[in-house]
């Protein structure tokens, strides 16, 4: 199993989330987060005063699937996530050596 974490612009949520549903993915976390990578964030104008902020907001997906649908998950997230602009975020693939369900004690990829 793959644990795939994907830091991705806000307003794309929604388009990344019904891609992962049509393949069949029936699970994620989101996590609203803030940081910044290369752009090192940007300049807002409050009242005609300039402020610096250093971190962006961001969306952060985490998936556990099986292997056999990680290159299809990756595709759908990047196609789906992409502006083709600076600060489009960032994909995070982990190997996962086990789940399992509280409920049922099920494990492995039963439990996803």
């Amino acid at each position: 199993m793959k644990k795939i974490e994907a830091i991705i612009k806000p307003f794309k949520l929604d388009d990344v989330k019904r891609g992962l549903h049509e393949i069949g993915v029936q699970g994620m976390t989101v996590t609203e987060v803030k940081g910044f990578g290369r752009q090192k964030g940007h300049v807002e104008f409050y009242r005609g005063t300039a402020y610096d902020i250093n971190f962006v907001p961001k969306i952060k997906i985490e998936v556990v699937i099986p292997d056999d649908q990680m290159e299809q998950t990756i595709s759908i997230i990047q196609d789906r996530a992409k502006t083709g602009d600076i600060g489009d975020g960032k994909i995070f693939v982990y190997h996962v050596e086990n789940v399992i369900r509280i409920r049922t004690a099920e494990t492995g990829a039963a439990a996803v």
